[in-house]
């Protein structure tokens, strides 16, 4: 059983209350068709609804992605936060107060020590964004009107002002905390114990605030000429990793949840989005600098899969662009590149050409394979053979791992620039110009093995979605002899969702269980369960047979072969009539799977 710290018997509450319908419809239009609710999976892009809510069994399935869990685990994807964070989200919506967590010490120490982390953060975070409207703050406000930022963005993006090295660490200290807490939180920093400074001290801060709101960390911008860096980050703590942040998430969120999103903008830096989100384009985030992550991609993905690099029109915005591409792409990500003018990034953009100017270059973002293209031509003199052989190499390099279907309008497209045939282009991919037919191997066993896995999963699956047809005369646990545990645990549960609570639903085995497709009967799914469980049966008589013959062959006794052959003749009749009785509850008892 998980290791979660709440009792099943909580949870499972829990659950009781927060109707994953209600749950799901924050975020997708669920529309209702029998006893199922339906709708466009809001972890990948779909026209046509394949995401289902079983609102009985407490269950979501996307049958195109196949994501799946309770309501528990969804508010995990759907909030890309951890087990415990849904759990007091779903919490606090149902007005439940939250136990005392139970098991693992060490489990519990690291949520309080998390817990007053984001105490702290927070309360750093209002006292910086209080601090800004002070008259000792006029280096951020002069820097503030400079760069344009209206009362609307300060108050959006919560930004503040650190006033020296010790005001802050003075204030939080009084409120009880202590020096080491401050230096676990990220906000203090300390060149030797004992003593602490603001670790932002005399810069501008910027809150890095995660998607369900909570202050996680900062960014600051010395406002003067330093030796040290002009950014600063929080340093890394419990519950801050650059690698995984994403600055305006929370806004993010906030935008798909009231109007939708159709993309999302990246940018390099703070300042720039906050200068996007003033002109309009409100879907812009950044990455804490450029280096974007695999974390960074899932985080976006579950938001929105189509995103628009739009980093500086300088050479470390374009390298940034060229790692970031295939990263996105393998979180599943569609991605496009808006190329700014050389040497500008979009603040400057913005002050130039005004909203509409950074409008042209993201309506002209353009497909990865055509900025390759338009880099490669940046590169290359076309009217040159060795070069326009290097062009033609490298374009063919980054088409490769496309579809055929996909190549062939850069194949064309090459073509034109280099006038080179498309079917030259096509041999030098490796694509051959005749179609070969080769005759696919039978692989008659593997088909038998995985028909009787595929029996057995179908068996277990009916019986814990407790269908009608299930065959209570059977003594299931008889007949699945290997799966004893699993009908243990399958029996443990009123509804299918408290699975989640004990098992690992990740697991193939109890993902195949849980989110059955009962729709492969193609028919009566009655006489589909009665043909898998004789297909069990089957088997195990013929073992059965088997033994006995082997029995048979190895006895020198005419009176005991005489009996062997009576039973082998008794299982062959077992068999010509799908006898089922051996497998039948004995003596009246009851089947209590």
């Amino acid at each position: 059983m998980r290791n979660t710290g709440f009792s099943p018997e909580w949870l499972d509450e829990l659950k009781r209350k927060n109707d994953i319908v209600s749950v799901v419809s924050k975020y997708v239009q669920l529309e209702q068709r029998g006893n199922k609710f339906w709708g466009c999976c809001p972890f990948h892009r779909e026209k046509t609804p394949s995401f289902v809510v079983d609102q009985y069994d407490g269950l979501f399935h996307c049958f195109g992605c196949k994501e799946g869990g309770d309501v528990i685990s969804f508010v995990e994807k759907i909030e890309s936060c951890n087990f415990h964070d849904a759990v007091v989200r779903l919490a606090e919506l149902a007005k439940m107060p939250l136990p005392e967590m139970t098991g693992d010490e060490n489990l519990l120490q690291r949520k309080k020590e998390r817990d007053t982390i984001l105490k702290i953060l927070d309360l750093a975070k209002k006292h910086y964004h209080q601090n800004i409207y002070l008259p000792a703050a006029k280096p951020a406000q002069d820097y503030i009107k400079m760069r344009g930022f209206s009362r609307h963005e300060l108050e959006d993006f919560e930004i503040g002002y650190s006033l020296n090295w010790n005001e802050l660490t003075n204030f939080l200290m009084k409120q009880g905390f202590s020096a080491k807490q401050l230096v676990d939180s990220g906000v203090a920093q300390s060149k030797e114990p004992g003593k602490i400074y603001d670790a932002m001290g005399g810069r501008l801060v910027f809150p890095i605030i995660n998607s369900f709101g909570d202050c996680i960390g900062f960014t600051a911008r010395a406002l003067e000429k330093t030796d040290y860096a002009k950014y600063k980050n929080t340093a890394e703590t419990r519950v801050f990793q650059k690698s995984k942040v994403v600055f305006a998430i929370n806004l993010l969120k906030k935008l798909k949840q009231e109007k939708g999103l159709s993309n999302i903008i990246i940018v390099e830096g703070q300042i720039d989005v906050i200068s996007m989100h003033r002109a309009g384009f409100k879907n812009t985030v950044a990455c804490l600098g450029t280096a974007l992550t695999a974390d960074h991609a899932r985080e976006l993905k579950r938001l929105c899969e189509n995103i628009i690099l739009c980093f500086d029109g300088d050479e470390a915005g374009e390298k940034a662009t060229l790692r970031a591409i295939p990263i996105l792409q393998e979180a599943g990500c569609n991605v496009k590149v808006a190329r700014l003018p050389k040497g500008i990034d979009p603040d400057e953009l913005l002050k130039a050409e005004g909203s509409e100017g950074v409008k042209k270059v993201i309506d002209a973002s353009t497909g990865v394979i055509d900025y390759h293209i338009a880099l490669a031509l940046e590169k290359y003199d076309l009217s040159k053979p060795d070069q326009r052989g290097e062009f033609t190499k490298e374009v063919l390099s980054k088409l490769k791992n496309l579809s055929a279907a996909e190549q062939d309008p850069y194949l064309f497209k090459l073509r034109d620039l280099t006038q080179t045939p498309v079917d030259t282009l096509r041999r030098s991919l490796g694509i051959s110009i005749m179609p070969t037919f080769e005759k696919p191997e039978k692989t008659v066993l593997v088909e038998r093995i995985n028909g009787n896995k595929r029996a057995v999963r179908f068996i277990l699956a009916s019986i814990l979605h407790k269908k009608d047809f299930v065959d209570d005369k059977i003594d299931y646990s008889k007949l699945l002899q290997e799966q004893t545990d699993v009908l243990e645990l399958i029996k443990s549960v009123s509804r299918v969702s408290g699975l989640f609570d004990r098992v690992d639903v990740d697991d193939p085995f109890w993902q195949e269980i849980i989110y059955f497709n009962f729709a492969e009967a193609k028919g009566s799914e009655k006489q589909y369960f009665d043909e898998c469980i004789w297909s069990i049966v089957e088997e195990k008589l013929k073992e059965e047979k088997d033994q006995i013959m082997i029995s048979y062959k190895a006895s020198q006794s005419l009176e005991e072969r005489k009996q062997l052959l009576v039973k082998a003749q008794a299982v062959d009749k077992k068999i010509r009539d799908k006898n089922l009785q051996d497998f039948y509850i004995q003596n009246g008892g009851e089947n209590n799977v």
